[in-house]
């Protein structure tokens, strides 16, 4: 199964990181995409390591980092800045979507 995860707030992390791992260990595949608020978590540490995870991919939408003031620096580079595109994407390709 492919979970979707949309992040626009920066108030779950610690949901977001007990259902990714669940996920993971489950054998699931888990896409990730933060917007509006949810790039602040962008700036954490133990989010932003989630991309190391094997099945797991991330992306971001560059326009929310500019309108929250969100630093890009120290992202790492699996962790793709993006757009709505991305988004759609994840939402095409899931078979189950939750929002954060």
């Amino acid at each position: 199964m492919k979970l979707g995860i949309l992040v626009n707030t920066d108030k779950n992390l610690g949901h977001i990181l007990g259902i990714t791992k669940a996920a993971v260990e489950k054998g699931h595949e888990v896409m990730i995409f933060n917007m509006d608020e949810g790039v602040r978590l962008l700036g954490e540490p133990a989010f932003r390591d989630l991309c190391n995870a094997k099945g797991v991919s991330m992306s971001f939408c560059d326009h929310s980092t500019h309108v929250f003031n969100v630093s890009k620096e120290g992202v790492p580079e699996d962790i793709i800045c993006g757009s709505q595109y991305n988004n759609a994407a994840m939402n095409h390709d899931a078979d189950r979507v939750i929002v954060l």
